[in-house]
């Protein structure tokens, strides 16, 4: 049987607070037994990150059997979550964790709890990712630290951090990659119900910005109007007239009011389109360029792939059917499966 891997202590930590759903990753990962495995596996504790009572989201209470003392003694401490991103963390919290890359171990945040290692200083000159909706302000708080808003994890060496809530699976399985091979993450994916590694960033989960700050004006209007013509062979030219205004002084006009170029908006809601018609229809992907205003499916692909972070069929693989009751992939698409 296997030795131990070299990081086999896990310490979530509980807060007053605390999300349940980060916690469950981390345990569902490493707490649970796996008798089916021919190893040893992590030993798991919880330890409290301040004084009690301590309660969960929605109330339940929480009783964490140790106290910072284990964060001394942990291999990996997992920050599951945290009550709120402008929360303070405990100072002693947050210098307990500064010792743990110190001395070799592992730091790893999921979602929100990336703010405390942030506090604690560990993520400075370093990559790191959160929840889509937390990266701006991320960044603008610590500017020391290279937020990339787009990716599911960072896996800096000792310290580890995962965008939102289920992208802590994926970090997880990733930690299990690392310890015991690909063969046994792919074990715990299937017992999990879960893809070993998902392809593309968290970006194909974020849906396209209403640009409610075009008011109610001509360039409202133009707004309002274009969803319904994407399929249209559309230029910026032709936009500017619908909007009844000089080409330049409608190019000024956009980028004020949007912050993005006229023609990169327009990809962006043809994407977005793209997107709606892969999750909702059967159409293939030839169809769906059409209708979406591309003309050809390597146009598509090109820039879905590059504001999307994944393929259209694969993303189809993921979404169709979500609301549809359709099944994810018809013949009709199978070759842009084929090939990503």
């Amino acid at each position: 049987m296997p030795d131990r891997p070299p990081h086999s202590h896990v310490v979530a930590l509980a807060y007053d607070g605390l999300c349940t759903f980060e916690f469950g990753c981390a345990y569902e990962i490493f707490g649970l037994p796996r008798p089916e495995l021919d190893r040893p596996w992590y030993r798991f504790d919880v330890c409290a990150a301040e004084p009690g009572p301590l309660r969960a989201a929605g109330g339940l209470a929480v009783e964490a059997p140790c106290d910072l003392g284990l964060v001394e003694r942990a291999d990996t401490v997992v920050v599951p979550g945290w009550r709120a991103a402008d929360a303070p963390a405990p100072p002693p919290l947050l210098e307990a964790l500064r010792r743990v890359p110190e001395r070799g171990g592992r730091l790893v945040s999921i979602c929100s709890g990336v703010f405390v290692l942030a506090a604690a200083g560990v993520l400075d000159g370093k990559r790191a990712t959160t929840h889509w909706r937390y990266a701006e302000l991320l960044a603008r708080r610590y500017p020391d630290i290279r937020v990339d808003p787009d990716v599911l994890y960072v896996d800096e060496g000792s310290v580890l951090t995962s965008a939102g809530s289920a992208a802590g699976l994926d970090l997880c399985l990733h930690i299990v990659r690392k310890d015991h091979g690909a063969a046994v993450a792919n074990s715990v994916a299937r017992r999990l119900v879960l893809a070993p590694h998902r392809d593309g960033g968290q970006q194909q989960f974020v849906a396209m910005p209403i640009a409610r700050e075009a008011g109610n004006g001509r360039l409202a209007a133009l707004l309002d109007w274009l969803p319904a013509h994407l399929d249209e062979p559309l230029a910026v030219a032709d936009l500017a007239q619908r909007a009844g205004m000089s080409l330049r002084a409608f190019q000024r006009r956009f980028r004020e009011t949007l912050g993005t170029t006229p023609g990169e908006w327009l990809i962006r809601a043809r994407v977005a389109r793209a997107r709606e018609l892969a999750e909702t229809t059967d159409l293939s992907v030839e169809r769906i360029a059409a209708e979406a205003g591309f003309g050809s499916v390597e146009t598509l692909r090109h820039h879905f792939r590059r504001l999307v972070g994944t393929a259209p069929g694969r993303y189809r693989r993921s979404f169709a059917g979500a609301g549809s009751g359709r099944p994810p992939l018809r013949q009709a698409v199978s070759r842009e499966a084929a090939s990503g």
